[in-house]
């Protein structure tokens, strides 16, 4: 199947053009989703992560408490590559099996990860929501509670935004309106529908929603 994985920074809106893709038909494997899924009360990875990590990362009802554990990951960078050597395994096989079960004429992968882990290898396609980082921190607080300084920290543990731009192929610039980002959609779907039978126009390089490149007099 042929694969898009979708990315971008924290609050760059990755689900919303996730969820435009779905209304069109496509599949979608969500990283995150599956991230939940893996630490279930019952879950191996969960056991793990009380083992490394201790109790106080759980909730009163046995669920792993997330707001906890991110402030013990980002608190200290050897924390964060702990929950990571548990996290990332139990995700990429859960994942494995979600695109083999997948149908659709081609899937999103959604990783927030994508660049960071060097998935952005395996698919076939990266694109990626790009969002100006003051823009990312102002969602960021105004969406999770978090201070200034909790959304630096998040922010520094990502990629650059230099880094994921230099490994997309395609860009949904998101500091617009649902219209904007309902169109580029439209468009990208048609050229996916597109590669899917020839390779060749898998050369083309989207970059959504078409700007200018000068200033109207």
């Amino acid at each position: 199947m042929f694969i898009v994985g979708l990315t971008g920074g924290i609050a760059s809106g990755k689900s919303t053009v996730a969820a435009e893709f779905q209304q069109l038909g496509v599949p979608v494997v969500d990283a995150d989703e599956v991230a939940r899924a893996v630490v279930e009360p019952g879950e191996p990875a969960l056991a793990k992560l009380i083992e490394t990590f201790g109790e106080t990362i759980l909730n009163d009802d046995g669920r792993l408490n997330r707001e906890r554990m991110r402030q013990i990951a980002f608190a200290d960078p050897a924390q964060r590559r702990k929950l990571d050597a548990i996290m990332h395994p139990a995700i990429g096989m859960r994942m494995q099996k979600a695109i083999a079960a997948a149908k659709g004429p081609y899937l999103i992968l959604m990783v927030p990860l994508l660049v960071e882990t060097g998935q952005h290898r395996l698919v076939g396609r990266v694109l990626v929501v790009d969002v100006p980082e003051a823009i990312q921190i102002q969602r960021l607080m105004a969406r999770d509670g978090s201070d200034r300084p909790q959304a630096d920290a998040i922010l520094s543990a990502q990629a650059s935004r230099q880094q994921r731009l230099a490994a997309a192929h395609d860009i949904i610039h998101n500091d617009g309106d649902m219209a904007s980002i309902k169109a580029s959609v439209a468009i990208l779907h048609a050229a996916y529908l597109l590669m899917v039978n020839d390779k060749s126009a898998q050369n083309i390089r989207l970059i959504l929603p078409e700007r200018p490149t000068t200033s109207p007099s």
